[in-house]
């Protein structure tokens, strides 16, 4: 074989080499892209339902509920109001 016959083989294995390396590269980010789109979908469903629980804890009669039972608060009557006068 001549020079030229072992450059080029050279070459050419050079190239199927960067070939399978960059083949293999895409692989590793195919499957990277993959897991963060799992990921995303994850977080998403997350936070939906963090969104819904949020809407039913500040929900006005469960507010209510809570101050009655937990915190033992009652409405506010007129005879229970005191009225305050400013003296001068």
């Amino acid at each position: 074989m001549n020079r030229a016959t072992l450059t080029l083989l050279a070459l050419l294995l050079i190239c199927a080499l960067s070939l399978v390396a960059a083949q293999q590269r895409a692989r590793k980010l195919f499957v990277a892209l993959d897991r963060a789109q799992i990921e995303e979908r994850k977080l998403n469903q997350e936070w939906l339902r963090l969104e819904y629980e949020q809407r039913n804890l500040s929900k006005s009669a469960r507010i209510r509920d809570a101050a009655r039972n937990q915190l033992r608060m009652v409405p506010i009557t007129p005879e229970r109001t005191l009225y305050l006068k400013e003296t001068q």
